[in-house]
């Protein structure tokens, strides 16, 4: 007689194989196919890629607001 973890095992294996030897099988694997040539087509970045350019961003987006301030201080002492 089976365990309850040899059964389930068991079980997992047979449906497994199964689904591999099934129509299922291809379906998968062509819905897979399909949706990985869409992605390419839409030039999508990883999440790492993203957070890079986003801390880029924001540290440009700082150093310009060092410059505006740096301006503004020269254009004060211009008009004095």
């Amino acid at each position: 007689m089976f365990k309850p973890n040899e059964m389930f095992e068991e079980f997992q294996k047979n449906v497994q194989e199964l689904i591999a030897k099934s129509p299922a099988a291809d379906i998968e694997k062509n819905v897979k196919a399909f949706m990985a040539q869409g992605f390419a087509k839409m030039d999508l970045v990883t999440r790492e890629e993203f957070d890079i350019q986003r801390a880029l961003v924001d540290s440009l987006r700082n150093r310009v607001e060092q410059l505006e301030a740096a301006v503004a201080v020269l254009e004060e002492k211009d008009k004095a």
